[in-house]
């Protein structure tokens, strides 16, 4: 009969200091680590199917989890999984729930009078919006006009609040009394998610093109969270997630001919793929351009038809 080694849960000892304490984001939201399955050591093992503890060096670790993550095998990392309890504005909630592979048990606002907290935004953080990106923002309002939209928001918020009181108190139902809460107000859920969805959900909300308020919860998911929970998984997704550069095809052939000395040869590409118009042409604006011009950038190479 086979023999087996002895196991012992994993348990990390920078997450066990932080178990159960909130985490402050926002004016009046947290994150707070309930439970947690699972390590880097727990990555290692699964990709090895057989794993004797002892036996491989911590650096081979490392270089295991690295490989994995550099070459997308996702798999070993689904081995490791979270639990959050959450305090979150509802309308960055509603992008937060877009993300479907996690298991969620929200605060119900049927069942339980709603949380009576609604996020603030102070008056130099009205955000303007973003000429380039419909859905972004850039900039900011001026704080004297600010002060105006801020104490507008507080009566607001007040207003809905005191309303929604009047019809509890009325004896109006949970279910409908809600109705004409702020998206502001926020809502809390527990969150359970494997390190694999998790990481995907960091890479598109720490962006700094997501939300402010969402990017905020990432922020402190991420670098305060799975940076203690996961430290080698979580260097290995920053280098070659967050901060690495994925070259197209597109990319590799303007950037071979850039390094070639052959810069119109890099234009006649573009041309070819349509993200430059032909040659004396109103150039218009091109996302895909765009990003290519960004890849030259932070590779330190001139932009050819600039």
């Amino acid at each position: 009969m086979q023999e087996f080694e002895h196991l012992e849960r994993p348990n990390v000892p920078g997450l066990d200091d932080i178990l159960g304490d909130p985490i402050k984001v926002l004016d009046d939201g947290f994150v707070r680590v309930v439970d947690y399955m699972g390590d880097d050591s727990s990555i290692v093992q699964a990709a090895r199917v057989s794993y004797g503890k002892g036996t491989k060096k911590l650096r081979q670790d490392r270089g295991l989890i690295r490989y994995l993550m550099r070459h997308h095998h996702s798999t070993p990392f689904e081995m490791c999984e979270i639990k959050l309890h959450v305090r979150v504005p509802m309308d960055a909630w509603r992008q937060w729930i877009r993300h479907r592979t996690a298991n969620v048990n929200e605060y119900s606002t049927r069942y339980s009078i709603a949380i009576d907290a609604a996020q603030r935004t102070a008056p130099d953080q009205w955000r303007l919006q973003a000429v380039s990106n419909r859905q972004g923002s850039e900039g900011f309002v001026d704080p004297e006009r600010g002060v105006a939209f801020t104490e507008q928001e507080t009566e607001l918020h007040d207003t809905a609040r005191r309303i929604y009181n009047e019809r509890l108190e009325a004896g109006v139902a949970r279910e409908q009394a809600r109705k004409d809460l702020p998206l502001a107000t926020y809502t809390e859920a527990y969150w359970k998610i494997d390190l694999h969805n998790l990481l995907h959900f960091l890479y598109l909300r720490m962006d700094e093109h997501a939300q402010y308020e969402i990017r905020a919860y990432a922020e402190v998911i991420g670098r305060e969270i799975v940076a203690r929970w996961c430290p080698m998984a979580w260097e290995a997704f920053m280098d070659y997630r967050v901060n690495g550069t994925t070259l197209t095809d597109l990319d590799s052939r303007i950037i071979a001919a850039i390094a070639a000395g052959e810069p119109e040869r890099a234009v006649d590409i573009a041309i070819e793929a349509e993200i430059l118009p032909p040659r004396g042409e109103e150039r218009k604006r091109n996302m895909e351009r765009e990003e290519v011009e960004e890849k030259l950038r932070r590779l330190g190479m001139k932009i050819p038809w600039e």
